[in-house]
């Protein structure tokens, strides 16, 4: 093997990263901003349709989670901590598993209907998805810092608004006297999804602050 062959490989393959992380959070947006179409009709059979859509999406992003891992393991000197970019990859992956999850309990609970509250959860995660994209790009420069914390704190803000809204539609599920129990919990599962898919975008800027950290 010739020797700048061997430096070549030794050395940080930052495009590489950057790449796949930019891809996983653009199918991520993608994804999210199909759920919120999702979550505004008010037609199971379109439903049904789009889920089928955010299925290929979610493949996507386990497809590109699966490079991330594998460059990791290909590679000798990463450009950012392993185990950030690792947390980071997973957390995506998590967020697009949870926003599938939900859209799949809307077809299989054959639930129709588009209320606010669920209307209201599929705009702040786009708003939240949208926010992670841009931060993604950011990582790779940390002379913008500032615009970084500015993002956190944004993310951070819809995941209060998510909070409670959560809190809302959840107390207003058990005060409906007339609703029917098995909707109820038809619906919990629905809204405990959505929380999740928020905090993990709070986790998100968890790992994305350990990275500023590491490299300020």
């Amino acid at each position: 093997m010739k020797i700048d062959t061997i430096v070549k490989w030794l050395m940080p393959k930052e495009e590489r990263f950057h790449e796949l992380l930019a891809k996983d959070t653009q199918n991520l947006t993608v994804a999210a901003r199909l759920f919120a179409e999702i979550a505004n009709s008010a037609s199971l059979e379109e439903r049904r349709v789009k889920v089928v859509r955010l299925k290929a999406l979610e493949h996507d992003g386990d497809q590109i989670t699966r490079q991330v891992f594998e460059a990791l393991n290909s590679t000798f000197i990463t450009p950012l901590d392993r185990e950030d970019i690792r947390s980071l990859a997973s957390n995506l992956d998590d967020i697009l598993d949870y926003l599938e999850g939900v859209a799949q309990y809307l077809i299989l609970f054959e639930l129709p209907d588009a209320p606010e509250g669920l209307r209201q959860f599929a705009g702040i995660i786009v708003a939240m998805v949208e926010e992670i994209d841009k931060l993604t790009g950011l990582i790779w420069d940390l002379s913008q810092e500032k615009e970084i914390r500015d993002r956190v704190v944004r993310i951070s803000e819809l995941e209060n608004q998510g909070d409670a809204l959560y809190n809302t539609v959840i107390a207003d599920l058990f005060k409906a006297d007339a609703r029917n129990p098995v909707e109820i919990l038809k619906w919990k599962e629905v809204y405990d999804g959505l929380e999740a898919a928020c905090d993990e975008c709070k986790n998100f800027t968890h790992s994305l602050g350990n990275v500023v950290i590491k490299n300020a």
